[in-house]
């Protein structure tokens, strides 16, 4: 066997016995990550109507469940900004703090309740948002205009290795981690959990945009480099680790 799928293999199994042996940062008494990363002074900062069932189409769960598929295929109409709002909540929502910033109740679940991810928006076609890349913030539903960039599809395409639909879309979800908020409590065993929080927050995007009659498809296939330099992470402590195109489907 090839020893890189074996070290894959390893990671995809329990590290948990060896907590046993190490102190996390959490035990040292070392201070937790922040919840959410700071904003810059004098960041444009944008304010996202309040979640309300009034953006879903379907209200019923078994009919969301049984039409979720991946869909890759959007018309040209754009989201409402009431319906990105509610998806932006489905998915990394803050329902309540607890204690002095020290953990997050959200619609996703998180190991430990850590929540490693920064949600990215590369905005396409958003009613009453200026096309470029924006970051949610949870803590305060709000989006933080970041940057724009008219090469900004083109190096999106390039980045997902000439996947055309992701740029299609009229917006794309990009999550990255900083896993040391899941590796403070956690140490080694950090790295899977950050994997499956990661689909719990994806699954969610599914279900949540059959809900209000949009479509979505996972993407983990892209240029590790070419995503986090698009995005302006630094590649090491906080990098991308799943995408999500999300637009209008079916006849306009």
């Amino acid at each position: 066997m090839d020893e890189r799928i074996r070290a894959n293999r390893e990671l995809l199994k329990s590290s948990f016995p060896l907590l046993r042996q190490l102190k996390s940062d959490q035990d040292r008494h070392v201070p937790q990550p922040r919840l959410e990363k700071p904003v810059p002074p004098g960041a444009r900062l944008v304010d996202l109507p309040a979640p309300d069932a009034a953006a879903l189409a379907e209200r019923d769960i078994h009919n969301c469940l049984k039409r979720r598929r991946s869909r890759r295929t959007f018309n040209a109409a754009s989201l409402t900004l009431d319906q990105l709002a509610f998806l932006l909540w489905a998915t990394q929502g803050v329902q309540r703090v607890f204690g002095d910033n020290y953990s997050t109740f959200r619609p996703a679940p998180s190991g430990g309740a850590r929540h490693p991810f920064e949600t990215y928006l590369i905005v396409n076609r958003v009613d009453h948002l200026a096309p470029g890349v924006y970051r949610y913030l949870p803590l305060s539903h709000r989006l933080q205009f970041v940057f724009a960039d008219e090469a900004l599809v083109a190096g999106l395409h390039e980045a997902v290795m000439g996947q055309t639909f992701v740029g299609d879309s009229a917006v794309v979800f990009a999550w990255s981690c900083i896993p040391y908020r899941t590796e403070w409590r956690y140490h080694v065993a950090a790295a899977k959990l950050v994997l499956l929080d990661a689909g719990h927050l994806c699954q969610n995007l599914y279900l949540a945009c059959e809900a209000i009659g949009c479509g979505t498809c996972a993407v983990a296939a892209y240029d590790q480099a070419l995503i986090d330099r698009l995005l302006r992470l630094d590649g090491v402590d906080e990098f991308v680790v799943y995408l999500a195109p999300v637009g209008r489907v079916g006849r306009q």
